[in-house]
């Protein structure tokens, strides 16, 4: 995999996919608070799509919402068709497992090492694996975020950019469908941020997946976005490719694309 190589690599036209997630009329509030006013959006097979908004915009909660971590207080969410209200128990933990997500501060175990901290997952998820097959899945998702390297280190060993690489690795290394990546490139220097970039396109192609993408970075909306959709105070402001957002005319869009 080429991690200098950042650029957008298009998906498949959604015109011609079905949604892997279909969210209607969401509603998420704290309190007196309301974050998600009326959200409606459709996440297409095989593309990435970035949700682009400033802090406080409910970005995060939005794809809290659909893992479940947060319940809506109104409005469906359905995941491959499936209406993610209705799991509970096992059927929610197996539903989970379908998709990776990938948190801001990459959330690795400090007390283990890169291999532990891949491997529990392993462990949890897929229980029928040998010994010989967890060390090769391992070994293939760090070679794939270009850290073979790294396996036996400590997470305070790693820097930031390389923290959130392995924090990927462990988020593949159980074959997620889906990918929710919130503000992936947060608090890392530009060059760094564009290797992120360029290995989010580079896992759509290798392991297939479908992936929306929590940012208020416009690079990473640049050079990862197949479609943007836009929030403002908890609502979709505007939606499309990312030509349409480049040229309008919109005050407010142009603040964020200069």
């Amino acid at each position: 995999m080429n991690l200098n190589s950042a650029k957008n690599i298009s998906s498949a036209d959604p015109e011609n996919c079905n949604p892997v997630i279909e969210i209607k009329n969401l509603r998420k509030g704290f309190g007196s608070q309301e974050v998600l006013k009326d959200v409606s959006l459709q996440l297409f097979d095989g593309e990435n799509l970035v949700v682009l908004g400033k802090s406080g915009s409910g970005k995060s909660v939005l794809i809290k919402c659909i893992v479940r971590l947060l319940n809506p207080d109104e409005g469906k969410i359905n995941v491959f068709g499936e209406d993610v209200s209705r799991f509970e128990g096992k059927d929610l933990v197996e539903f989970r497992k379908k998709i990776g997500f990938l948190f801001q501060s990459g959330a690795l175990y400090d007390s283990m090492t890169v291999r532990q901290n891949l491997e529990f997952p392993l462990i949890r998820i897929k229980k029928d694996l040998t010994r010989k097959e967890r060390d090769e899945k391992i070994s293939e998702a760090l070679e794939n975020v270009g850290l073979s390297e790294a396996i036996n280190k400590m997470p305070s060993q790693l820097s930031g950019g390389m923290r959130k690489r392995i924090s990927l690795a462990r988020t593949l290394v159980v074959d997620p469908k889906i990918m929710l990546y919130d503000e992936p490139t947060t608090g890392l220097d530009p060059a760094t941020s564009d290797e992120i970039s360029s290995l989010i396109n580079d896992v759509k192609q290798k392991y297939k997946t479908s992936s929306i993408i929590i940012t208020h970075d416009i690079e990473c909306a640049r050079l990862t976005a197949d479609r943007i959709i836009m929030l403002l105070e908890g609502e979709v402001y505007s939606e499309g490719k990312l030509d349409t957002f480049e040229k309008s005319s919109d005050k407010l869009i142009k603040s964020f694309f200069k």
